[in-house]
């Protein structure tokens, strides 16, 4: 909902990160990985009880999301890239649930309900990019991509905001998660709609 909005904001920094990153030779799929490494260790330390250090984490890690698209604007784009960036990515957002859902058996109910709203909102995520290529749309709203980026209710600003939330305030992670699950479910109907309209 924000990420457009946002974009016009942190690209100029991005960018110039990037360029620096890509003149000692780092490669965007090595941005990705890493990226998905600080998100898969965020939710191990979440998962043995250290919150902050996993919020330290997830900052990283979106830092390093945001740098591979940058840094692939300087060294060309690939399709491999594209692949990476979108699995990288849900490493991220199912590593910080599992990482909570392990840490106190009271939030393992709300961590398997948030997983399973992320997973139906990546299947509508992908299944509509699938049907915008094969139509020959494209959006520039989210910034060059490999692939059509539909827009919703929960996308990455608001999911970094629920997980600042929940490494700040761990006891809160049950009414967080559940208001998350639900934004989630929202925007499956939401992108559905759009869906509907547009692909007849």
């Amino acid at each position: 909902m924000f990420d457009a909005r946002l974009r016009p904001l942190i690209d100029p920094a991005l960018n110039r990160m990037g360029a620096a990153l890509a003149r000692r030779g780092v490669s965007a799929n090595q941005v990705s990985a890493a990226g998905a490494a600080c998100g898969a260790l965020a939710g191990l330390a979440i998962g043995l009880g250290h919150p902050l250090a996993g919020l330290a984490l997830i900052l990283a890690s979106r830092l390093l999301d945001g740098l591979d698209g940058a840094v692939a604007r300087h060294r060309g784009t690939t399709d491999l890239g594209g692949y990476l960036d979108i699995v990288c990515d849900y490493v991220f957002y199912l590593a910080i649930p599992l990482g909570f859902g392990f840490a106190a058996p009271a939030n393992l109910p709300f961590a398997l309900v948030l997983t399973a709203s992320f997973t139906l909102t990546a299947v509508s995520f992908l299944a509509y990019a699938t049907l915008a290529a094969k139509r020959g749309l494209e959006t520039q709203a989210h910034g060059p991509k490999s692939f059509f980026y539909s827009t919703g209710l929960a996308e990455g600003g608001e999911t970094l905001l629920a997980f600042v939330l929940m490494c700040l305030w761990p006891a809160g992670f049950p009414i967080i998660a559940s208001v998350f699950a639900a934004l989630c479910i929202l925007t499956v109907i939401q992108r559905s709609l759009i869906a509907s309209r547009v692909f007849r």
